[in-house]
């Protein structure tokens, strides 16, 4: 009786082995490829109506998933997002009525549309925020009469010409302008530079 009472005792179960932890063949590789492709296809209206036509988000553990998901919005892994849009997408999903609405070709449309003007005028509606803005002038809270006028630039002064004034006007102007005026006693000869001529005989 004894003997059957300590072989009945707890301690003489075997001990459970110890829990393995699952680790991937590939560190994990693999599952941040597919998880990432998988975010990345939230950015398209389209891809969401097909998973809402589907009744995927009827299924509590795709809600789940989705939910679980939202780690790409931190700064290590939001880095690897080319389509930023899909983390808005995302953040839209957690709620069931936007859930819901995607089911309906209508909303679908309605959702690529205004994607689609957000693409188109994102880059001007930024530089208004981005480019700096002109300063006030300073005498701008001045009434118009009180303002000061800016000083008028003086004009230049006209040079004098060294051109005679010819006492017939019906006198051809010279066709050689830069020649020997009449009455000069210098020869045609003594235009010429000396130091060309020298260069051009040798």
């Amino acid at each position: 009786m004894a003997s059957k009472m300590e072989s009945d005792s707890p301690t003489d179960t075997p001990p459970s082995p110890p829990k393995t932890i699952y680790k991937d063949p590939d560190d994990g590789r693999q599952r941040f490829l597919l998880e990432l492709e998988f975010v990345q296809c939230l950015a398209n209206p389209t891809y969401i109506h097909y998973l809402a036509q589907n009744r995927n988000f009827e299924d509590e553990a795709f809600i789940g998933y989705l939910k679980y998901l939202q780690y790409w919005n931190r700064p290590e892994y939001i880095k690897f997002i080319m389509y930023p849009h899909c983390l808005y997408f995302l953040e839209l999903l957690q709620n069931a009525n936007f859930r819901n609405a995607m089911a309906h070709p209508s909303n679908k449309e309605l959702t690529h549309r205004q994607q689609f003007y957000f693409w188109k005028n994102y880059r001007n509606n930024r530089l208004k925020h981005i480019l700096p803005k002109p300063l006030p002038e300073p005498n701008a809270a001045l009434p118009a009469s009180t303002q000061p006028q800016p000083p008028v630039p003086a004009l230049p002064p006209v040079p004098a010409t060294n051109v005679a004034v010819t006492a017939s006007s019906t006198q051809a102007p010279s066709p050689m302008p830069y020649g020997v005026p009449p009455g000069s006693s210098l020869a045609k000869n003594d235009m010429r530079n000396p130091t060309v001529d020298k260069r051009k005989r040798k």
